[in-house]
């Protein structure tokens, strides 16, 4: 036991990588959490933390490398907390994520028996995101956090945004260098701008927001003219800028209070056939090529006749309630944010679709009331935030009496919960398809379909 000492050493075969990113060994049974190995690798490691159930160390030394361990495109990685797995061969990539969800089903859901089919992986798994968001700090920096600490790493190129983003990133930069503008210092709270974030659209189009301490925002027309400089920017057009207001030193990334300085309220981007509007806070799947193709397997599982009523939840800004509405005879969507319905009624005009109709309110509130209207609900979508769906929704969905369900879902562990839920009130899990809509993070986007048990 000398080995699990604060500083003790030890040889580790690295089985698993964790949520985290961190390689998983274990020791005469006990487990460690190794950052710098990834899967495959035999590592000498030192013990830096002891928890009851399992440690934390540090690799020293590889001694053998992984077979699937690739040199990084990233210059960042891996001080930089944005991605995880730069270092793993993609198609690995895919087998891990496809055995993480498999595993939470077992371990969390109690579910062995069902097909987890091969994670859908891209092709070219870089410059995939339409959404960044930077930290802004003292010295002009704009970046990401390094791993495991609050100290921000200037980046000027991230290989898995945009490049537009890369290019309005350095704008800003020079905007703020010109003005003497300086980001803001969470150990000494002083300092203007806090985050950046950047939406691109299909069409080369930006929306930029620069998120503040306060209203003090010095030269926003200086701002405003660097952005839209056609000789600065030639790969895209900035349509839109915002300021937003964020007083308090939250882990959320936007405040409450959105101030236009140009150009539209909103971009507008698409989703194959459908156009949808943005807005700073409105969530749009960061990924253009992977959505369609999650939501292709929607359509799929709900295999509609044409005369099915289908109810949204979690229905965000109407994503995927115009998506199925060709395929339905009547959708209805619902969501709490009360400008996300705004923008998806805004957005069912704008493509001219008159079979959806969206309410405002909680899913466990509104299923409910659709219920007790007699309203027929053939088929359900819920696409819920990490947390998963809570036990009254779950209850409500049940007495609904819904033949199919489509879960999509970004947690594979609340996922495997909820999906255990379901089978104890009489539902069949079909089967599970991982998407990667995050490449080189640990993260995955998985779409269940649940079918009433035929008794």
């Amino acid at each position: 036991m000398k080995y699990f000492k604060i500083g003790g050493e030890l040889i580790l075969d690295i089985i698993d990588i964790n949520s985290e990113g961190q390689g998983v060994g274990k020791y005469e049974g006990f487990t460690l959490f190794t950052n710098g190995g990834t899967l495959g690798d035999k590592v000498k490691a030192k013990v830096i933390e002891i928890k009851k159930n399992f440690g934390i160390a540090d690799t020293l030394e590889i001694l053998e490398k992984s077979p699937y361990r690739v040199k990084s495109e990233c210059q960042y990685f891996p001080q930089c907390d944005g991605c995880q797995l730069h270092n793993l061969n993609y198609e690995k990539q895919l087998e891990l994520k496809r055995d993480m969800v498999k595993n939470n089903l077992n371990r969390i859901g109690k579910i062995s028996d069902v097909l987890v089919k091969d994670t859908i992986g891209m092709d070219y798994a870089y410059r995939y995101r339409n959404k960044g968001e930077f930290k802004v700090g003292k010295d002009y920096n704009i970046g990401y956090f390094k791993r495991g600490t609050h100290d921000l790493i200037p980046i000027d190129e991230c290989i898995i945004q945009d490049k537009i983003a890369d290019e309005i990133n350095a704008l800003v930069k020079e905007y703020m260098k010109e003005y003497g503008i300086e980001g803001y210092d969470n150990r000494t709270k002083k300092g203007i701008i806090k985050n950046l974030i950047i939406r691109t659209t299909k069409d080369n189009e930006a929306m930029v927001v620069i998120v503040t301490k306060g209203e003090k925002l010095p030269h926003k027309e200086g701002l405003i003219d660097i952005l839209t400089d056609e000789d600065r920017l030639k790969s895209a057009t900035v349509v839109s800028i915002y300021q937003n207001i964020k007083e308090k030193d939250t882990s959320v990334v936007l405040g409450h209070k959105d101030i236009k300085l140009y150009g539209e309220d909103r971009i507008v981007d698409y989703i194959g056939e459908y156009k949808f509007l943005i807005s700073p806070k409105s969530f749009f799947q960061v990924n253009h090529i992977q959505t369609e193709i999650l939501y292709d397997k929607v359509v799929e599982y709900l295999d509609l006749k044409g005369h099915e009523t289908v109810i949204d939840l979690y229905c965000g800004i109407g994503t995927i309630a115009l998506y199925i509405s060709k395929y339905a005879n009547k959708v209805y969507g619902v969501e709490v944010v009360r400008d996300a319905i705004e923008d998806a009624n805004n957005n069912l005009k704008l493509n001219h679709v008159d079979n959806v109709e969206f309410i405002r309110g909680k899913s466990e509130d509104i299923l409910p009331k659709v219920n007790k209207k007699g309203i027929k609900i053939d088929a359900l979508v819920v696409d819920p935030p990490r947390k998963g769906l809570n036990k009254s929704l779950i209850d409500s969905i049940v007495k609904a009496n819904p033949q199919k369900i489509v879960y999509v879902s970004c947690n594979p562990s609340t996922l495997a919960r909820d999906l255990g839920y379901l089978m104890e009130k009489g539902y069949e899990i079909e089967e599970v398809q991982p998407v990667d809509m995050f490449p080189m993070s640990m993260h995955v986007e998985c779409i269940a379909l649940i079918q009433k048990e035929i008794i």
